[in-house]
């Protein structure tokens, strides 16, 4: 969906309170917030960050990748915007080298190949930050496979190349010195980047931020459409006691469209200035 689509969407589910948070890209921010005034509807700058965590007690100090939500931060902020075009780089760099992976699956199989064509293609759908769901929707549209599930099952999970990641020291850094606060997302997600990766305690998990991520962040999500309300209310309790603000969303990546599924309260607007 185009910046516009969302905001057309968004206003016929009634959301009053957005935040778009693009993975590794601040981009759209200044666009959104005039989408939203347009809509009535009070916007909040965001952004997705992935980062390396390590903890000495769990997989042998092994890192694992966890992902981190920046709000409320100055998208013109010269630190941050020279990092995040960095980063953006970087994702032309890891599609190239994904797709030379895809190649050599598809050479095992005697299929045509990939080429700089493809990938110019895949490229020119690109709003935002270029990651494996758009070359998921190519092979859609190239009826290699039937749905993007099935190229993520068959291609883009064994071909992936890892991401350029920031510490969560470098992440904490770059978002409170543009004036915005950093929140650990979705960490008990079963399904996607989250704590789990380490431990599938919630015990566990509150104990790990507690001891090692408190220093970074200012605040934990709570709502997510994969959180229990086992989740929720565990995540909340410990928020309130580490002095931590709490946050919610859908998570929504367009497809399907989740938009305002995840019913947040109202006190989460009243933590930001906006």
């Amino acid at each position: 969906m185009t910046l516009p689509e969302i905001f057309e969407e968004a206003h016929r589910r009634d959301i009053g309170f957005i935040s778009i948070t693009d993975h590794d890209n601040i981009a759209c921010q200044e666009k959104a917030a005039e989408l939203a005034a347009r809509h009535q509807m009070i916007y909040l700058s965001g952004v997705e960050l992935n980062v390396r965590f390590s903890h000495p007690d769990y997989k042998n100090g092994k890192p694992v990748s966890l992902d981190l939500l920046g709000y409320g931060f100055n998208p013109k902020d010269g630190p941050l915007t020279r990092k995040l075009n960095e980063v953006r780089e970087y994702r032309q760099v890891r599609a190239r080298k994904i797709l030379e992976n895809i190649n050599d699956e598809f050479k095992t199989a005697g299929m045509d190949l990939f080429t700089d064509r493809d990938l110019a293609a895949i490229a020119a759908s690109v709003d935002g930050s270029f990651g494996r769901p758009h070359i998921g929707a190519y092979m859609v549209r190239k009826k290699i496979v039937k749905d993007k599930q099935e190229a993520f099952d068959r291609f883009l999970v064994k071909c992936d190349v890892p991401k350029m990641s920031v510490s969560i020291d470098e992440a904490s850094q770059l978002i409170r010195g543009a004036g915005g606060k950093l929140v650990l997302a979705h960490s008990n997600d079963p399904n996607g980047t989250s704590l789990v990766a380490l431990t599938p305690s919630i015990k566990d998990q509150l104990e790990i931020i507690n001891g090692t991520m408190r220093p970074f962040i200012d605040g934990v999500e709570c709502w997510h459409s994969r959180h229990t309300p086992e989740t929720t209310d565990a995540y909340q309790t410990f928020a309130r006691s580490a002095g931590l603000i709490v946050t919610g969303g859908s998570d929504c990546h367009q497809d399907p469209i989740i938009m305002g599924s995840v019913p947040v309260p109202a006190f989460v607007y009243e933590q930001f200035d906006v």
